[in-house]
């Protein structure tokens, strides 16, 4: 169950189980429903307090604010560098995509080539013949 919608149901109906407790002390902070809750379930008074001292003490909070930040900072930037990994392979793929791609046109571009230079060839065979041809029925 979201935090936020037990917040809601939690207004009109109140805490009537350990469930609704538990989600009580990770969600709602109004000094009326902790009393509320400590009253019914004594076991929670410690927690309470535990957290009342730890937020009492600033330095200790923002200490472990700080590793915490740290942490994700650590994180973010394995993902980012993860995530620039993938994207640097996907594009070496494409570009081995298109130089094979490329090769083939090559290929094919030098086949026309030569096929060219045979047609060349061949015109140049046949004009001489033509030529010749020429000379003999003007004789």
């Amino acid at each position: 169950m979201a935090l936020d919608i037990f917040r809601k149901n939690q207004h009109n109906k109140g805490i009537r189980n350990k469930l609704d407790a538990w989600l009580a002390f990770f969600s709602i902070d109004d000094p009326e429903v902790i009393v509320d809750l400590v009253e019914k379930y004594p076991y929670f008074r410690s927690m309470y307090e535990e957290v009342y001292e730890m937020c009492r003490n600033t330095e200790k909070v923002m200490n472990m604010f700080s590793k915490e930040l740290r942490e994700l900072d650590r994180n973010t930037v394995q993902y980012m560098i993860d995530e620039m990994q993938e994207e640097l392979e996907g594009k070496t793929k494409e570009l081995e995509g298109k130089a094979k791609e490329l090769e083939g046109k090559a290929k094919e571009l030098e086949e026309k080539g030569r096929e060219l230079e045979e047609s060349k060839s061949e015109n140049t065979e046949l004009r001489k013949q033509i030529e010749e041809l020429k000379k003999r029925l003007e004789i």
